[in-house]
């Protein structure tokens, strides 16, 4: 039979144990706590605005900084709904089904299993406690805290920032508005200088090669003054042709005259005399029947085409196609020179490259210029609406 110190020995027995676990286990629990508190003193004192929700997006912790963002106190903010504070838009406000207080993110755990583990970047609306709304950028993270989600989520105020980008979209606007009139008056000015040349210089030089004509058949001349007279026509005739070629360039005159489908004929004309290549110019004369503007628009985006496939290209085949497509105008330019490098359309110092887009998006239209598929050169795609809508606005 044991005796009475075996027996007391026995009795105590079982708690030794559970007081030599609980030594055992105390020093990992408490380094826990400590990590647990030393991560919330961070979390407190970040300048980061920091909300922590579970997966029914009920708030569990706000630091200092989301309090204030909000015009609230972390402890006002704790067990509220995550929507009172985050809305995904404006939209959540009125639309059907949407209160107050319901969740900005539907199912937020098939979100953040949609994309990834992270989802960054959101683009959301905040609202403070007085009501007032205002813009938010945030991210959103998930860890795992006794089996159950939490979810962590920063937001940033870009008020400012979104202020800037819109006075910047504003100056944008403003210098394409400037860009599209200099254009206009560019024309205007161009379409002056060569009537005036045309009518007026031209005529006189045509006027004094008549009469000088008259003067040598009606005057005795002597061998050396024929030949001086001679020669004197000669280099009118060359005035004439140098007039009349400046004056083209300035404003080809086949756009007043014959319209946008004859002068890009001429222009195509004029490019095989100086380079022998194979030239395809398909287009229907009648979707060319345009007004002024976008016809001298898509006549200078075809000729600085041409002029930069003549000096960097290297082409043998050139196609240029013009198409109407319900209430637009395809413009397709093709060669099989030696392509355009992607760091090639953005350089400074592309001028062309900037004025084709410009006239383009100067009447509301859309360009694309990259590699060509089919004959491996450069392909430039352009539409251009053709509604009465899509005129070039009026300049003041």
């Amino acid at each position: 039979m044991p005796d009475r110190g075996s027996s007391t020995l026995l009795r105590i027995l079982p708690l030794g144990m559970a007081a030599t676990l609980l030594l055992c286990l105390f020093p990992p629990l408490k380094a826990r706590r400590q990590r647990q508190a030393r991560g919330q003193a961070i979390i407190d004192s970040a300048s980061e605005a920091i909300i922590s929700i579970d997966s029914g997006q009920i708030i569990l912790h706000a630091n200092a900084a989301a309090a204030r963002l909000f015009d609230g106190t972390p402890a006002s903010m704790r067990g509220m709904c995550l929507g009172q504070y985050i809305l995904r838009d404006l939209r959540t406000l009125d639309g059907p089904g949407k209160h107050d207080g319901d969740p900005p993110f539907g199912d937020i755990n098939q979100k953040v299993r949609l994309t990834g583990r992270r989802a960054t970047d959101y683009t959301l609306t905040g609202r403070r406690s007085d009501g007032a709304m205002f813009p938010l950028e945030g991210s959103l993270s998930r860890i795992q805290e006794d089996g159950h989600s939490v979810f962590t989520i920063i937001v940033r105020d870009i008020s400012a920032r979104q202020q800037m980008h819109e006075q910047l979209a504003r100056s944008f606007s403003q210098l394409r508005e400037l860009s599209s009139a200099l254009q206009t008056i560019r024309e205007e000015e161009r379409k002056h200088i060569a009537r005036e040349l045309h009518d007026d210089l031209g005529q006189l030089l045509a006027t004094l090669r008549g009469d000088l004509t008259l003067a040598r058949q009606h005057m005795d001349t002597t061998l050396p003054l024929q030949a001086l007279l001679h020669s004197m026509d000669g280099l009118l005739v060359t005035a004439i042709t140098s007039l009349r070629r400046i004056a083209s360039n300035l404003r080809p005159r086949a756009l007043d005259e014959g319209g946008l489908y004859f002068s890009l004929q001429k222009l195509r004309h004029d490019f095989l005399l100086r380079r022998p290549v194979h030239f395809d110019l398909l287009a229907d004369e009648t979707d060319l029947v345009l007004d002024d503007a976008r016809s001298t628009a898509i006549y200078r985006i075809v000729q600085e085409a041409l002029t930069n496939i003549a000096r960097h290209a290297e082409a043998n085949n050139i196609t240029i196609a013009l198409h109407r497509i319900d209430s637009s105008l395809a413009i397709t330019i093709q060669d099989d020179g030696r392509g355009i490098a992607e760091h090639e359309l953005e350089k400074a110092a592309a001028l062309g490259l900037l004025g084709m887009r410009e006239r383009v998006w100067g009447l509301k239209g859309s360009i694309h210029i990259g590699a060509d598929n089919e004959l491996g050169g450069t392909r430039i795609d352009i539409s251009l609406p053709m509604h009465a809508e899509a005129a070039a606005a009026p300049m003041s």
